[in-house]
């Protein structure tokens, strides 16, 4: 079988290949078109960030099997596509966690001791000795945004640095964050006690722009900020505006909304408090050579031995198992997903419940796939069906899984609990025919609905011209109803309205629809094909 390597590898991860007995070839820098004509040769592929595996490549590849990233994100493969022809996708996330955490502290050190402006100005020729002074970071408090696997890191050796941490993440439950000796504070609190603060979490819906004007104006006016994550999760705007009007008194980004970026698309490289670096968090050779050897030993594990690791679109389990339970594990990782984007606080608990026939299988897959549905919509590519349980586990969440033989009003069904530090939901789902999931309550609402794709959760009084509102107020903004299903509560006299649009809905269009008369709360959901 031949691997195609379409991108910078580490010789480490080739040799490994071809010690498994794989033809190896390594062509990188290819045009789309180049890729397109020669792919349909391969069985697997290997790639870091620049080759784009798009719909066309996934169409010309006739004989691939199987997609490996060296390295975590995602957003350059069609994962969809690639599920809908069968073909795995893997990636691997625990190579380049140290580097991007030492990549961090290494800005926050730059910033505090002026090290690229000095650089610049000695390499002028002068000596501006008294222009440049800078401040020790013994004593201040990091304000960590996000204290996940590298925000932890970060604390660990912000410490060593004898720093203060204190840390923002709604989704960490607060005695895992002490015993990491950090203070689980507000993001309020983080912005106005903080002396630095540095950004460790995932580009999604939640955190997109999230560290906007309001949060900067919270800032101590000599506090300084660095992200190193995700372009996005700042507001690159409101940062410039920040930065000019002496608000915070620095800033260094590793990352950007647009990428490559030039001061033509970021007037932030223009500012003398702003230092910057061409998305280099994951740029060590060691960190290289980790996911090389990942990513190339899952590749050929998966080749010669049918092995699954780390794949974000296909459980590891035997094709025998997966024909059985199948439909359920996309109904499971639907109903995960839905359960984060609808909760409230840090998760701390989750009962799944197999009802009917559903009981007599193997379910194990489906509780997998639930749980890397309920972490996606938070940490992204960094969750897959093999993880997902480690994660449950390291953030202290209890997981109790329970069988009965009652039917219910279908031959089976899925009862998702899932409690939280702020109170509980309950989902239930089933799948119609062979693989149509279906959800049937929520919470208290008994409805019908199909969770799939861009959709509007809308809790409503009910009351005559609600629904003719809502129509006209989402056909103005251009966005097109495909499906509705509206959820009646018995013993009151609301509603909840379930609708599949052609769109995500925004955050200006959300606010709209949330000022609509009759309308007590509305959500704005993704849940994939």
């Amino acid at each position: 079988m031949k691997v195609l390597i379409s991108d910078n590898l580490s010789p480490a991860g080739a040799k490994i290949l071809v010690d498994a007995g794989l033809e190896v070839d390594i062509n990188t820098g290819l045009p789309p078109e180049e890729l397109k004509k020669i792919i349909g040769d391969y069985d697997g592929l290997i790639i870091r960030s620049a080759t784009k595996v798009t719909s066309e490549i996934v169409d010309a590849a006739e004989k691939l099997k199987v997609v490996g990233r060296a390295g975590i994100g995602l957003d350059n493969v069609d994962i969809p596509a690639a599920s809908q022809k069968g073909i795995v996708v893997m990636n691997a996330p625990d190579g380049n966690a140290t580097t991007a955490a030492e990549h961090a502290i290494g800005m926050m050190m730059s910033l505090s001791r002026n090290i690229p402006q000095a650089t610049a100005s000695m390499k002028e020729g002068k000596w501006e000795k008294k222009s440049f002074m800078g401040r020790e970071l013994t004593g201040k408090t990091l304000g960590i945004f996000g204290i996940g696997r590298i925000g932890a890191i970060v604390a660990n050796r912000a410490q060593g640095l004898k720093m203060k941490t204190i840390a923002y993440d709604p989704h960490m439950p607060k005695d895992l964050v002490d015993k990491l000796g950090v203070e689980l504070v507000s993001l309020e609190e983080l912005a106005k006690r903080s002396d630095y603060i540095t950004v460790h979490v995932p580009l999604t819906k939640e955190t997109d722009k999230v560290l906007s004007t309001e949060f900067f104006k919270n800032m101590k006016n000599d506090a300084m900020f660095i992200d190193c994550a995700r372009g996005g999760v700042c507001d690159e705007e409101a940062l410039y505006k920040a930065l000019v009007d002496g608000e915070i008194a620095g800033a260094a980004l590793d990352v950007f909304v647009k990428e490559p970026t030039t001061l033509e698309n970021c007037p932030l490289l223009g500012l003398k408090n702003f230092i910057c670096t061409p998305h280099l968090g994951a740029s060590t050779s060691e960190a290289q050579e980790n996911v090389a050897l990942a990513i190339a030993k899952q590749v050929a594990d998966y080749l010669n031995k049918s092995v699954v690791t780390n794949a974000v679109n296909v459980p590891s389990v035997s094709d025998d198992v997966l024909a059985q339970v199948g439909p359920y594990v996309n109904l499971g990782e639907k109903l995960g997903s839905l359960h984060m984007q609808i909760a409230k606080g840090g998760v701390q608990e989750v009962d799944i419940e197999y009802s009917g026939e559903l009981a007599e299988l193997n379910t194990s897959p489906i509780t997998v796939a639930f749980l890397k549905g309920l972490f996606t919509p938070i940490l992204q590519d960094a969750v897959n069906y093999v993880n997902a349980p480690v994660i449950a586990k390291d953030r202290g969440i209890r997981v109790v899984e329970s069988k009965s033989d009652r039917s219910h009003d279908f031959i089976n069904v899925l009862t998702i609990r899932v409690v939280t530090n702020a109170g509980e939901n309950v989902l239930v789902g089933t799948v119609f025919g062979k693989n149509e999931p279906r959800l049937v309550r929520l919470n208290s609402f008994r409805l019908e609905a199909l969770p799939a794709g861009p959709m509007l959760l809308v809790y409503n009084n009910d009351v005559p011209g609600v629904i003719g509102d809502l129509g006209s107020t989402l056909g103005r903004a251009g966005v097109n109803i495909s499906r509705m299903t509206v959820g009646r509560e018995e013993a009151s006299e609301q509603n909840i309205i379930l609708l599949s649009t052609d769109k995500i809905i925004s955050k200006e269009l959300l606010a709209e629809v949330k000022g609509l008369d009759n309308i007590d709360d509305a959500l704005a959901l993704e849940l994939g094909v």
